[in-house]
């Protein structure tokens, strides 16, 4: 006998569209009957923006090096205390940190583009990256 069908409503999104279990769709928003994450869903538009710009333009490599190190901090201390259970997950608060995320990425993604060993990206692609990475497996161990 054919396996049934899940539900609409109980549908599994491919993983790379909701990097989420179902049990996290709520950090996702749906697009028809897909799941996609929230924070994917405004970082990666601002950030191709912001490199893009910064490419054209051209900043001083002293004010994307900073853009690329202070902006990310506050999506960085979100995501910790979210999966260490300090704070609550909440859309608003994801938005506003992911705006200034998205701008220290696209900042970074400049910086690697026109130097491929670019310290200060590398730099805070391990530092944050790591520590997002120990919070999330410290927080599924609980």
């Amino acid at each position: 006998m054919p396996a049934m069908p899940a539900p609409a409503d109980k549908r599994v999104t491919p993983m790379w569209l909701a990097h989420h279990w179902p049990e996290d769709y709520d950090r996702c928003v749906r697009i028809g009957r897909t799941h996609v994450c929230r924070r994917c869903l405004v970082l990666y538009p601002v950030a191709i923006g912001v490199a893009a710009a910064l490419l054209a333009v051209g900043l001083p490599g002293w004010l994307t090096a900073a853009m690329v190190v202070v902006l990310p901090l506050p999506a960085v201390v979100d995501f910790v205390g979210e999966h260490l259970g300090h704070l609550r997950p909440s859309p608003r608060r994801l938005l506003a940190v992911t705006v200034p995320l998205g701008v220290g990425l696209g900042a970074g993604f400049a910086r690697y583009l026109d130097h491929l060993a670019d310290p200060v990206f590398w730099g805070v692609v391990a530092v944050y990256g790591g520590g997002c990475v120990a919070a999330a497996l410290v927080g599924r161990r609980r």
